[in-house]
């Protein structure tokens, strides 16, 4: 299990557990229950790409204590 922390440069940070063989579109689920909002309203970037939703986490190199970038839609 790994915790990825969400920076929605609104001076919120978010961390969310998950597991690195989870996809996109899953942590955008988790990480949509512990915001409130819808999870395809989420935009999710690491280092200016933007992050697809059918590829997994640690395909993106996405491990412990790794920030993303949070943008709503």
């Amino acid at each position: 299990m790994i915790e990825v922390v969400c920076n929605d440069r609104f001076g919120k940070k978010i961390r969310v557990k998950c597991l690195e063989e989870d996809t996109i579109g899953e942590f955008k689920k988790v990480l949509s229950l512990q915001l409130g909002v819808i999870a395809s309203k989420i935009v999710l970037q690491k280092g200016g790409l933007v992050l697809k939703d059918h590829i997994t986490l640690d395909d993106y190199e996405i491990h412990d204590n790794t920030n993303l970038e949070l943008y709503y839609l």
